[in-house]
């Protein structure tokens, strides 16, 4: 039965949706990297929101979890903390079995094999094990150690609580593992253990060479871009080189990232010594290094970092300055003013105790002499002002016209990004000690804290034009600093 034409004859409505704009990177992620074997080279990071997930993973007595707990100990603290493998030993090669449903556990379908065979590749050649006898294993964990001796010098099987893991007694780069297949002879195991390529819960994993600090920094960072912390927190001990090496990669990365190291060479506090961790990267200057001596802590930098990185740019008035802030968990140290004084002129940091019964994070700084807000902030404002920007060209349903009019919508977005530095504090009033440009000139005073330049339109050459790039735009932010001293002059009269 006809129920008469449609509307779209006449009217036609087409309803065209925004692009959701694109998310700015967030500023508070912490990643620990740990060797320990949690964590395989191809996941390489997970992440964390609870201390109890990471001990339900990693136990109470590794590294990673000592680092967790300083981490998530501080008040307030980030809502994240990632965790990634470092691989500071040659790997093996793993392959993970899936999972068993509570019948195919039935210890008793196991116990009647006694001639139980599988086929594997390790490290490129085929092994049949075979005669394997369960007949008198009495659980899983039994089951798995029979097929572990049944590998011999090959490799191993452990049995998770869920599944059988196979590894490789190799290791580096050669060692490999294939699939479980039906062996030539004996009682079949391979789909019982799970580990043929249909059953598997994943591919085999090859091991790797042993990596450097670096290295592994490295893939990490190419790993996830949602960390902007990086620090260690692992067995292996790490050079003072490792460290600088680190460093410099991380100075040196495109995506902004921050390196936090903690030490516990007391020559840091040797004002006479030159050649220690801290001296030697006050020397090269990193801005993006944060150094913390610790007697007592080998993770103490995680609480300071997790103290910064609780800061909600978005918010009113929330930045901080390190200074005077505590590190629960971590024992103050007590100095002497000459060692203070060393660690002050190394660019070094400490958790101290003083006279009045309270201790506090001192003094703040990079290695560089940067203040460590400065360039958390600054790394926050640079990813604004770039995602302001970016959001305005792809979310517009319309070009951006190369008019001033153009310009203007640029500078619109350039203007929002610092907006919100002067709302959370990072940027505030204050009077240009710089070269100026437009009309802005040394000693000026910036009632907004910022001043933004645009060059007109027509001053652009004719062959920047035709390649559709914008004049540059230039931005002057005055920072808002933090009181860190105070010298108070009081005179007294009789």
């Amino acid at each position: 039965m006809a129920t008469g034409l449609s509307v779209s004859r006449l009217v036609r409505a087409v309803i065209n949706l925004s692009p959701v704009a694109a998310a700015r990177r967030g500023f508070g992620t912490l990643l620990a990297a740990g060797d320990s074997d949690v964590i395989d080279v191809r996941e390489r990071i997970r992440s964390y929101t609870t201390l109890e997930s990471v001990a339900a993973d990693f136990g109470l007595s590794a590294p990673e979890y000592y680092a967790a707990a300083l981490y998530f100990g501080q008040s307030p603290h980030p809502l994240r903390l990632m965790i990634g493998r470092w691989a500071s030993a040659d790997t093996s090669a793993i392959l993970y079995g899936g999972a068993l449903s509570s019948a195919e556990q039935t210890i008793g379908t196991w116990q009647a094999i006694t001639t139980g065979s599988f086929k594997i590749a390790i490290d490129g050649t085929d092994r049949t094990i075979a005669s394997l006898d369960f007949s008198a294993a009495t659980t899983m964990t039994g089951v798995a150690a029979i097929i572990n001796t049944g590998l011999g010098i090959y490799g191993g099987c452990t049995w998770d609580g869920n599944s059988f893991v196979i590894t490789s007694d190799s290791g580096g780069a050669t060692s490999t593992l294939g699939y479980a297949v039906a062996p030539p002879s004996g009682a079949d195991i391979s789909a019982l253990i799970k580990c043929t390529s249909g059953t598997a819960a994943s591919a085999p994993i090859d091991g790797v060479d042993a990596e450097t600090p670096a290295e592994c920094a490295l893939i990490l960072a190419n790993a996830s871009a949602a960390w902007f912390g990086l620090t260690f927190a692992a067995t292996a001990s790490i050079t003072d080189q490792q460290y600088i090496d680190t460093a410099a990669l991380i100075e040196g990365l495109d995506l902004k990232r921050i390196f936090a190291i903690t030490t516990q060479d007391a020559d840091c506090l040797d004002g006479t010594v030159t050649n220690d961790i801290m001296s030697e990267l006050k020397d090269l200057a990193y801005k993006r290094t944060w150094t913390q001596y610790s007697s007592s802590s080998a993770y103490a930098a995680v609480s300071a970092v997790s103290r910064a990185f609780s800061v909600n740019f978005a918010a009113n008035r929330s930045t901080i300055t390190l200074m005077y802030k505590t590190e629960p968990g971590v024992a103050a140290e007590t100095l002497t003013e000459t060692q203070a004084l060393a660690l002050q002129d190394k660019n070094g940091n400490v958790f101290v105790e003083y006279v009045n019964d309270t201790a506090i994070i001192q003094y703040g700084t990079m290695a560089s002499g940067h203040y460590f807000d400065e360039i958390h902030g600054l790394s926050w404002f640079e990813d604004a002002v770039q995602n302001n920007v970016y959001n305005l060209l792809y979310t517009s349903k319309t070009k951006i016209p190369q008019t001033d009019a153009g310009q203007n919508q640029i500078v619109a977005a350039v203007t929002a990004a610092c907006e919100e530095a002067v709302n959370n504090g990072l940027v505030a009033a204050g009077i240009w000690n710089a070269d100026g440009f437009g009309q802005l000139e040394r000693g000026q005073n910036l009632p907004n804290g910022y001043y933004i330049y645009a060059s007109p339109m027509a001053l652009q050459a004719q062959a920047t034009r035709e390649q559709r790039i914008a004049p540059p735009i230039q931005v002057a932010i005055k920072l808002a600093g933090a009181i860190q001293e105070v010298d108070i002059l009081i005179d007294v009269n009789r």
